[in-house]
């Protein structure tokens, strides 16, 4: 009961509220923990030397433990663990004859109020060449370390700004806790992927953040807020589209900034949702629930 009261209360006073709903305790257990993951298809438009390339975008969200020291999965024993949300992010595209494949996996500690990401790591596959980046929260600041084929970035390691956010926690920080996103001036770490796609140094840049509601949009008919972030050094804007109720789904997102000596827009727009226990179908037959994803079997 003692959980129960606070959720009514917050779910009849949310129309009246100016930003998006405190999530609660009790509306969040009911939704992400059911033992399933969350699976939701993109349309996505990348733009990549100058054009965009059509593809799809997975988002895989779902809760487990991280073991607080090692920062990986807890799958045995009872070692302290934060409760994590994770997100598994895969972009894939073609630029003409060669494919890419980019997966950005970020885990971010259930927290109502302020939820900190421990750990993120991003792989980039592409026929010339791979890449691997990671950060790791430390006791004040993010430690990062880069492998990649190209000599800019190389193979590097370094520690970001204390009081930097991290633009790859911003959808998890969206579905924890959207009434605490950052706005007004920050310092943000650009997107994993957007460094290695641009050959960013990695390091903390300018931006500018706001949330508001709109309903002039290309995300569907139904009123969204839109998290903004600007980043002036970069001629960059990325807005990110989500529902106005928990569970704060992620309906796309449109990033602009130059590319190929023009502006570009990239955008992802949702096409379709499931929830499946998707580690546990991998056999064969399992390939047409592909389909309910809007994939190919």
């Amino acid at each position: 009961m003692r959980n129960l009261l606070p959720a009514f209360l917050i779910l009849c006073l949310a129309p009246l509220l100016a930003g998006p709903p405190e999530t609660v305790d009790a509306t969040f257990h009911q939704f992400w923990y059911q033992g399933k993951a969350e699976l939701s298809r993109y349309e996505l438009k990348q733009s990549r030397y100058g054009e965009l390339r059509e593809g799809d975008t997975v988002l895989i969200f779902v809760t487990e433990p991280l073991l607080q020291k090692e920062q990986v999965k807890r799958e045995r024993g009872d070692a302290p663990a934060d409760t994590v949300l994770k997100l598994n992010a895969q972009h894939q595209f073609n630029t003409g004859l060669y494919s890419y494949s980019l997966m950005t996996s970020t885990f971010t500690r259930v927290d109502y109020r302020q939820p900190e990401t421990k750990k993120v790591t991003f792989t980039g596959q592409d026929w010339c060449g791979h890449s691997f980046m990671q950060i790791n929260r430390t006791a004040d600041q993010y430690a990062y370390q880069i492998r990649a084929y190209f000599q800019n970035p190389g193979d590097t390691e370094g520690r970001f700004e204390k009081g930097a956010v991290l633009e790859d926690e911003l959808l998890n920080w969206i579905r924890l806790a959207p009434a605490h996103l950052p706005t007004g001036k920050i310092r943000v770490v650009p997107s994993l992927q957007f460094q290695r796609l641009k050959h960013l140094p990695a390091a903390a840049v300018a931006a500018e953040a706001s949330l508001t509601e709109t309903g002039d949009h290309d995300f569907g008919d139904a009123t969204l807020y839109r998290y903004r972030v600007v980043f002036p050094d970069l001629e960059r804007t990325l807005d990110i589209y989500f529902t106005q109720s928990a569970p704060f789904r992620i309906e796309g997102w449109a990033d602009r900034f130059p590319d190929g000596g023009k502006p570009m827009t990239t955008t992802a727009r949702r096409t379709h949702t499931v929830w499946e226990p998707y580690w546990n179908q991998n056999r064969n037959s399992d390939a047409a629930n592909r389909e309910k994803l809007g994939l190919q079997p």
